[in-house]
């Protein structure tokens, strides 16, 4: 009866919410992998024995954002959910005039070409 409950919620549920996906493995028990910005796995969660309501709840509480509808726009506080930030923080934009920063070093108009490369 419970296996009834986790396919509800892979057919019904799994499309409205943000950041969620489903794979089918042929044979394994359904479960929950959760894993970082970079596809690294943070922790695995069984859902086999979870009914409908219960897999719900453990989303909410996990910070996934639910839709009310699987075509509703995510709002822009939700983009990275479940994460609580972006890895990918914006870079500073570059000042707008042509002078550098006080602090910035000037590079030379006559690069020396006998100078040692140490990237190479």
């Amino acid at each position: 009866m419970v296996f009834l409950q986790v396919k509800a919620f892979v057919t019904q549920d799994i499309p409205l919410y943000h950041n969620l996906e489903m794979k089918h493995i042929p044979g394994a028990d359904p479960e929950l992998v959760l894993l970082n910005h970079y596809y690294e796995e943070l922790d695995r969660i069984p859902l086999s024995d979870m009914t409908r309501s219960e897999i719900n709840k453990l989303l909410g509480s996990l910070g996934f954002y639910k839709k009310a509808q699987s075509e509703d726009p995510v709002p822009e506080e939700f983009r990275f959910s479940p994460a609580k930030e972006s890895p990918w923080k914006e870079t500073p934009k570059a000042p707008s005039s042509s002078t550098p920063a006080p602090d910035t070093p000037v590079p030379s108009e006559d690069p020396d070409p006998e100078a040692q490369h140490s990237d190479l």
